[in-house]
């Protein structure tokens, strides 16, 4: 094997980070390299993107559960600086083997050997946006807007506005959908709406557009 993915790197955290550390890192990392985030991005952009997101999930499940850390950290320190890459290929090259050293570790993957990147994103995501659509007033959605285009218009004026107003309108359509978590009913948004809503999302979470 090449090369030896640092996950450390990708989550952009120490080798000592705390579990707690580790999962707001991968919050970070995830938003900013969701490929549905891009929605006008070229197919080669959006590959890039695809890969780079699996890669920080691939990094966040190994890093979260004790028993892979443990594994993972016994190989991490056999190896040279020079051996360990943060480039989004290693993990896809060395995922495979690794994988296969943890027999009934965890919770087994959802796609072969590696863990789908949106399932594991989808975790997240509920727990980054529950709070923001357990609203109990029956005009959530009018007040979903209003405050979104508030918190549009403090980071970034008037385009900022109406890119915080229509995601707040979203996500009180998500308040509306009974019956349905906030990942599934993200899910099944249009390419354009899922990219504003996490754009104001990745706004609030990372303090700046993107």
């Amino acid at each position: 094997m090449s090369s030896f993915p640092d996950y450390y790197a990708l989550l952009n955290v120490s080798k000592t980070a705390t579990a707690d550390e580790i999962r707001q890192a991968y919050k970070r990392e995830s938003l900013r390299t969701h490929p549905d985030r891009f929605s006008n991005a070229t197919e080669t952009e959006k590959k890039i993107a695809t890969e780079k997101f699996q890669a920080v999930a691939d990094a966040y499940y190994v890093l979260s559960d004790p028993v892979r850390r443990k594994e993972y950290d016994a190989l991490y320190s056999s190896k040279g600086a020079g051996d360990k890459s943060s480039d989004p290929k290693a993990s896809s090259r060395f995922f495979t083997q690794f994988a296969s050293m943890f027999g009934g570790a965890g919770a087994a993957p959802a796609q072969g050997p590696r863990p789908d990147a949106e399932n594991v994103f989808a975790d997240v995501f509920e727990e980054l946006l529950r709070p923001e659509v357990e609203r109990h007033a029956p005009w959530w959605s009018y007040f979903g807007a209003v405050c979104g285009g508030g918190m549009g218009f403090i980071v970034a004026n008037l385009p900022g506005l109406m890119v915080g107003a229509y995601a707040g309108n979203r996500l009180g359509a998500i308040r509306d959908a009974k019956g349905k978590s906030v990942a599934a009913v993200f899910s099944e948004l249009g390419g354009s709406q899922k990219a504003e809503i996490l754009r104001a999302l990745a706004a609030k979470v990372l303090g700046a557009t993107m």
